[in-house]
């Protein structure tokens, strides 16, 4: 179906899809350069604002099943548009707030919930559906946005909060992602798949044809999955506490607020570049190695990060953990998508990234601040997210290349997919 004239449509889908997570993972993995300004202008200790961050990972991860479901009854369209507009109205309440509640509830629960219904997991089915042959690839350029997220926005807030504030800093990424989001979602989206698309009369050789009555219930019996869902639990403890309290643990060893802004800027500029070279290999080794090499460096890398005593020791180890930064999601969600079929990808990933990453999420935002008002180091919850990261590599690297279903599970029974 590629036609040698124009690109496949399908990368536009993707292109369009990597811009807004730019934005919505800016937004979510950015709070760093926010905290101090909030705390201080309402009056909220590290451990109070680190709870409302922690509530609003959980929400986040509670929206992604609402967006599967907004997906298959309506269209992808749709939950775009009504994501753009709880963000948006979400947005005037956060800078509208004058103490804990207000902002708990807007920030927190609002926010949180809207920017899942625009994040790279909503995302996923709707590429998933365009690409077979080059799945791997799609889903590791859709990463690319997320790293570019963190690589940009994070001393782009920085500078933003210096110069207007971080209530005209919210309200200027409103505006921006109205500009981007609305389009995207009135002109690129697609749902009509052409027949054979990214087919070219071949299958991916990890692509297997999957029985049609697996069920969701048939999935979650498997260790496979579980194993799945340990190394997106460590993915979102580590990747939210770097978001959360990278920054400010930079601030608190004495790095200027620039330099630690770009320091860990740097994570997301370099992924940037190794999103697009696994996204080269993904659909050409086994993405269980691609899995684990992952893992295993970062988590090399949060004991580094936490170690750093100087500039260049510091942008060393950004740029060593930058290098695996991205992956764990896309690769993740291949593999999701391998195992249990197209058919079962939304519900199955959503839940995981809920039941993982997101509780993981929660979990990485508050003990950050809550075990540094306690013991005044930040080495405890950077050593937990670097120790995570390495049982998770452990885990990936056993993961199967297909599902043998335990006997006990009766396939076809029904094909409801909560069966």
């Amino acid at each position: 179906m590629d036609n040698h004239k124009h690109p496949y449509y399908g990368w536009y889908i993707v292109i369009s899809a990597s811009v807004i997570c730019l934005l919505t993972m800016g937004m979510r993995m950015g709070i760093g350069p926010f905290m101090e300004p909030i705390m201080a202008d309402l009056d909220l200790s590290r451990t109070e604002l680190s709870f409302i961050v922690a509530i609003g990972m959980i929400v986040y991860g509670m929206g992604m099943p609402i967006a599967g479901l907004l997906v298959s009854t309506f269209s992808t369209r749709f939950m775009m548009l009504t994501g753009l507009t709880i963000v948006c109205l979400s947005i005037v309440g956060t800078v509208s707030s004058k103490g804990l509640v207000s902002f708990l509830l807007f920030f927190g629960v609002f926010l949180s919930l809207g920017l899942s219904f625009l994040s790279n997991i909503s995302f996923a089915p709707i590429i998933s559906k365009w690409f077979i042959r080059q799945k791997g690839k799609a889903l590791f350029y859709l990463s690319t946005g997320g790293m570019a997220g963190i690589a940009i926005m994070t001393p782009l807030e920085m500078w933003l909060i210096h110069l207007v504030g971080w209530q005209q800093t919210l309200l200027i990424f409103a505006g921006v992602f109205i500009c981007i989001v609305t389009p995207s979602a009135i002109f690129v989206m697609r749902e009509d798949v052409p027949k054979g698309a990214d087919s070219k009369g071949t299958v991916c050789k990890q692509e297997r044809q999957v029985s049609t009555d697996i069920t969701l219930r048939d999935a979650l019996k498997t260790k496979a999955y579980w194993q799945i869902v340990l190394g997106l639990f460590a993915c979102g403890f580590g990747m939210n506490l770097l978001g959360s309290h990278g920054v400010p643990m930079l601030m608190d060893h004495g790095y200027e607020p620039m330099v630690a802004s770009f320091g860990i800027g740097t994570i997301g500029v370099v992924a940037i570049f190794s999103t697009i070279i696994l996204g080269q290999i993904a659909d050409r080794f086994p993405r269980k190695n691609i899995l684990f090499l992952v893992y295993f460096v970062r988590g090399l890398g949060f004991f580094g990060l936490v170690l750093a005593a100087t500039n260049w020791q510091l942008f060393i180890v950004a740029i060593s953990g930058g290098l695996v930064w991205s992956g764990s999601i896309a690769m993740s969600t291949a593999i999701i998508s391998d195992l249990f079929g197209q058919r079962l990808l939304g519900i199955l990933n959503g839940w995981a990234f809920f039941i993982g990453h997101q509780i993981a999420a929660a979990l990485g935002s508050f003990l950050g601040g809550r075990l540094y008002e306690v013991f005044g180091t930040h080495f405890l919850s950077f050593s937990t997210a670097g120790a995570l990261a390495i049982i998770a590599s452990l885990a990936s690297i056993r993961l199967p290349q297909h599902i043998s279903y335990p006997k006990q599970i009766k396939l076809g029974e029904q094909h409801n997919l909560v069966k």
